[in-house]
């Protein structure tokens, strides 16, 4: 018998695969790795409830600075595990309504996060898996990494917000020629499109991503919040960007972090924030 089995009737049962996995670093840093390779990861009902408590503990975890999100295996998600729809076909609107708005905002409680995020697109980024890469605070993708949004060719409107995010993030055409074509962009043609920040060689990904999140969590917690929070704000005009900054600003003045970072910037060292 396999270490941690169990026995039922019988029968040898396994234990349940964890289909998220997280490692907390200790520069503030936690990197999720979506965990069912064997379904390229896609989001299970199991690596949904997991992603909604690790959502939960990470919008209260004030020693957390920077989260970092990526695939197990080869691909990064290949989005809704959509199999139950041939069983429950017999489902009417409004409960296949509530059941796939509950799955959205479950997968989108990574944009409400304080903290900025990242998404490593390791490998293929399809539908609501690409849809979750977008609403990271940055997106950085292997170069040959596959992302498309094909749900029309699969009879299906978009969703998770598929129609916000891609618009937002390159454009209304782009977003035309994804959603109604379903055609696939690589890594590299991506960051020509505004879909992402940046490509890297795929064995190189994941080495620039947790660099780049090292360097976020480096900066003052309070600011780099406050920070995404105003960018988050996507003010209507210039008075209205002075309005928040005259507020927050003085947020951050008083500031035991700011004595620090003058402090360190006088004595050239690094700086050793606090969040306080």
């Amino acid at each position: 018998m396999v270490a941690g089995d169990r026995t039922c009737g019988g029968r040898v049962t396994l234990p349940r695969m964890n289909e998220l996995l997280v490692d907390r670093k200790d520069d503030g840093v936690v990197l999720i790795t979506l965990n069912r390779p064997d379904m390229r990861n896609a989001m299970t009902d199991t690596m949904t409830a997991q992603w909604r408590e690790t959502m939960s503990e990470l919008a209260a975890d004030r020693e957390a600075r920077c989260l970092v999100v990526t695939g197990a295996g080869t691909a990064f998600s290949s989005g809704g595990d959509l199999s139950w729809i041939g069983e429950r076909g017999a489902e009417t609107v409004p409960r296949l309504r509530d059941r796939m708005l509950a799955f959205y905002r479950t997968w989108l409680m990574i944009a409400e996060l304080e903290i900025p995020t990242i998404a490593a697109v390791n490998g293929p980024a399809v539908g609501a898996g690409l849809c979750v890469a977008l609403a990271c605070d940055l997106v950085y993708a292997a170069d040959d990494a596959k992302l498309l949004a094909p749900f029309t060719s699969l009879g299906l409107h978009p969703g998770m917000a598929a129609t916000y995010l891609i618009p937002r993030r390159a454009g209304a055409g782009v977003a035309r020629e994804m959603l109604l074509t379903g055609r696939s962009m690589s890594g590299t043609e991506a960051v020509d499109k505004g879909l992402v920040n940046q490509s890297f060689p795929k064995n190189d990904l994941m080495s620039e991503v947790q660099g780049i999140a090292a360097k976020i969590a480096q900066n003052a917690p309070i600011a780099t919040r406050l920070t995404k929070v105003a960018l988050n704000h996507d003010h209507q005009d210039m008075e209205a960007a002075l309005r928040w900054e005259s507020l927050a600003q003085p947020v951050t003045m008083a500031s035991a972090d700011m004595i620090e970072g003058l402090a360190a910037h006088r004595e050239r060292r690094m700086p050793k924030f606090t969040g306080s």
